[in-house]
């Protein structure tokens, strides 16, 4: 293992300097030739130096209970309903399933286009190339006056299902004449107003890491009001928006930040409403984020920073350089979380005080988490990447 990682260490290094060299072009052979100043073109984005360095040194995540194996496949979210019931879970063919404490059973599905095509795969990527016509449901919550659940399914919008389940009612499919492209996480406020990300405009959830190295930056945060039926954009021009959390007051919410690595805060009430600021540097790439009963921020991260793609995250130019290498994606990626899938967890105060970390840092028990929902001292880990939902 080491000797390997040692050479994919040596791989990273000669895809950067080769980016570099594409990016800057010193002889102006390409068409992006003529940017004398490469430093000029990094993003706001944190330095090396403000990573967290904190970490699990005894890898408790790896103590995690493994439920549910291989009855199951990438779920994402996972959200219980307002008796208690649960967990539901969007998965990889198009379903929202919900275990009854004896079987799982389907509960709701996105999308009309229901056939052979939507069966359940034997893996999470086994049906991806059919997402768009099955459904991705990705982010879940209910809104605890109606008990309705509220879906945001890759490919098919912001849609709700009432509490008896079957096919959900699309609510929203465009915003200010721009269709949703990658719609990903939501939350409710105690009015049901319903805040949501679209992670891109121009890329699909399929093309997920051409979106992270494209440097595109059509995402929007969106806010959805189910009394008259409209919806709004709150902000745009957002790189890759993922998980969205209010906070326990509903003063502000806060949005992963997933290639920079960071939470940001846009405030909703007081002296600041309508700012947007940084909540937390994180130790790595964000997916969902959750709030607690105390109104700390449970964040779970997709993999841990590394020096590859912190310089990636900062130099826009140099990920678009390294995307029109011919190297397959899938190298791309293992040289984005370091070689290896892991788990992360943090939690947050509700001030952005770093206050726990888990990690299971050899992927041995628990890998890619992508939401964690803390429920009566234990904490529930979905990943679109499982085929389990695991318990610590």
């Amino acid at each position: 293992m080491a000797e390997g990682f040692g050479f994919g260490k040596l791989v990273a290094i000669a895809i950067v300097l080769l980016a570099i060299y594409v990016a800057t072009d010193p002889f102006g052979h390409s068409a992006i030739a003529n940017f004398p100043d490469f430093e000029a073109y990094a993003v706001d984005g944190p330095s090396w130096s403000e990573t967290p360095v904190a970490n699990d040194a005894e890898n408790r995540l790896q103590r995690s209970e493994i439920k549910f194996l291989n009855q199951i496949q990438g779920p994402e979210s996972l959200v219980f309903d307002l008796q208690g019931r649960g967990p539901y879970t969007g998965v990889a063919d198009g379903r929202i399933m919900f275990w009854d404490s004896q079987n799982w059973s389907e509960f709701a599905h996105t999308s009309p286009n229901r056939s052979e095509l939507c069966k359940p795969g034997p893996t999470p990527m086994a049906n991806v190339k059919y997402e768009h016509i099955c459904g991705r449901p990705l982010g879940l919550r209910f809104n605890k006056r109606t008990g309705d659940l509220y879906i945001a399914d890759a490919y098919l919008g912001l849609l709700m299902v009432g509490p008896q389940g079957g096919l959900a009612t699309s609510l929203v499919r465009e915003v200010d004449g721009i269709p949703l492209g990658f719609t990903n996480d939501l939350d409710i406020d105690e009015e049901g107003i319903v805040y949501f990300t679209d992670s891109s405009a121009k890329y699909r959830r399929r093309n997920f890491m051409q979106l992270v190295f494209s440097a595109e930056n059509s995402g929007r945060i969106l806010k959805y009001n189910p009394q008259t039926k409209e919806a709004s954009v709150l902000l745009s021009d957002v790189q890759f928006p993922n998980g969205i959390s209010l906070s326990k007051d509903g003063s502000f919410f806060v949005y992963s930040d997933s290639c920079a690595g960071r939470l940001k805060r846009h405030w909703l009430k007081g002296p600041k409403a309508g700012t947007t600021d940084i909540f937390a540097v994180l130790p790595g790439h964000p997916d969902n984020v959750r709030t607690n009963e105390k109104g700390e921020f449970w964040v779970a991260l997709h993999c841990r920073r590394n020096l590859y793609s912190h310089i990636n995250s900062l130099y826009p130019r140099l990920r678009k350089a390294i995307l029109k290498l011919p190297i397959p994606i899938k190298y791309q990626y293992q040289m984005h979380v370091g070689g290896r899938l892991h788990a992360v967890l943090v939690k947050y105060s509700p001030d952005g005080e770093l206050l726990e970390i888990l990690e299971d840092k050899e992927g041995k028990v628990v890998r890619a988490v992508s939401e964690v929902e803390e429920r009566d001292g234990k904490l529930w880990m979905g990943s679109v990447l499982m085929s389990f939902i695991a318990v610590y």
